[in-house]
């Protein structure tokens, strides 16, 4: 469960992680502008099990430094790259876990062919998830059938009215009535 913490830019929040933790038993990633390591200490006393890398907004050796202090902290690292520049990086740094952002992080287009091409240099053995821009069953399905093992959806879930509904939708099912 993907859970946003920053509040200037998503009004999110320390309680919204610590309320999901409390909730749900499945692992909650805090998603964030991870920049620190005083970030990852706070996501890990959150109750965070992973955390957001984004390559984009990190230089070579913060990278390594927040993707080892992960590991050291016992949380996952979704290390989230745009293109094949920064998937390279990724994979230098050893990253077990990329996510691919359909979202240009200057226009806020998303381009819906990014994460395939993208996802054919991702090597066995490393997960890969697709981010941002999923709104139906059938972009799902056509994600994992390119080979990734999943998605994360934020946006579609945050605007629909029925969450429950709405994940069902998205897995192509059904939520009976009552």
């Amino acid at each position: 469960m993907s859970v946003l913490t920053d509040g200037p830019h998503f009004g999110g929040s320390r309680q919204d992680l610590e309320s999901a933790r409390a909730a749900v038993e499945l692992p909650v990633l805090r998603k964030d502008f991870t920049v620190s390591p005083r970030d990852l200490y706070d996501a890990r006393i959150m109750g965070a099990d992973a955390v957001l890398l984004i390559v984009a907004m990190l230089a070579r050796d913060e990278l390594a430094e927040l993707h080892s202090l992960a590991a050291e902290l016992a949380m996952a690292a979704l290390v989230e790259v745009h293109d094949e520049a920064e998937l390279e990086r990724a994979l230098e740094i050893g990253a077990l876990v990329v996510g691919v952002n359909q979202r240009d992080l200057h226009s806020f287009e998303v381009d819906g062919e990014r994460a395939r091409r993208i996802r054919t240099e991702i090597p066995p053995g490393v997960m890969s998830i697709a981010e941002s821009g999923v709104d139906t069953a059938a972009e799902v399905a056509a994600l994992f059938e390119a080979g990734f093992q999943g998605v994360l959806v934020g946006e579609s879930l945050l605007r629909s009215s029925d969450k429950k509904a709405a994940v069902a939708g998205l897995l192509g099912r059904t939520v009976p009535c009552g």
